[in-house]
């Protein structure tokens, strides 16, 4: 699967559970669930929410975020921990690529530090440690070109809900 393949559903500000309307500021349950080979985000508001789907790739509560126009919607470092880390050993390229790209969003957040790099198998492996828990992470390096970077990311922006 390429990067140009994902086909994940925007955010709708709608309860999967209940169809109502998330209202700006509502706390709200997020799941990451893999369906068809494709990333898919459900919103619940917290009277629905009963918990994770069991196929749940991953899933988090937040809150609905303000309207503003030309305002983007804070990042969540600890959501993107959360994700990076659950794609730890998934071999899949648009794993590796999704996974890529968190590590990238998280050095740029100095969330996490470049430590080295080696050739194993003729992949580039960067080996980077988080500065908060000093736990580290191996991370291949798919060597996206720019025009794949950028859909990745945005797939990336898309599933957590901050595009």
């Amino acid at each position: 699967m390429s990067t140009t393949d994902y086909q994940i559903q925007a955010n709708t500000r709608r309860c999967v559970a209940t169809g109502r309307e998330l209202r700006p500021g509502e706390k709200v349950y997020s799941v990451l669930l893999e369906q068809a080979g494709s990333f898919v985000r459900q919103d619940y508001s917290q009277e629905a929410w009963q918990g994770p789907p069991p196929e749940a790739f991953s899933f988090w509560m937040g809150h609905v975020p303000q309207q503003q126009a030309g305002k983007r919607v804070p990042i969540d470092d600890e959501l993107l921990m959360e994700c990076f880390r659950r794609l730890t050993g998934q071999d899949a390229p648009d794993r590796i690529q999704f996974r890529y790209v968190l590590a990238l969003l998280l050095l740029r957040r100095k969330r996490l530090k470049f430590e080295d790099a080696r050739i194993d198998s003729g992949q580039e492996v960067l080996r980077l440690r988080c500065l908060r828990t000093r736990e580290q992470y191996e991370v291949i390096n798919p060597r996206l070109s720019g025009e794949e970077m950028a859909a990745v990311q945005e797939e990336v922006f898309k599933v957590l809900g901050w595009e």
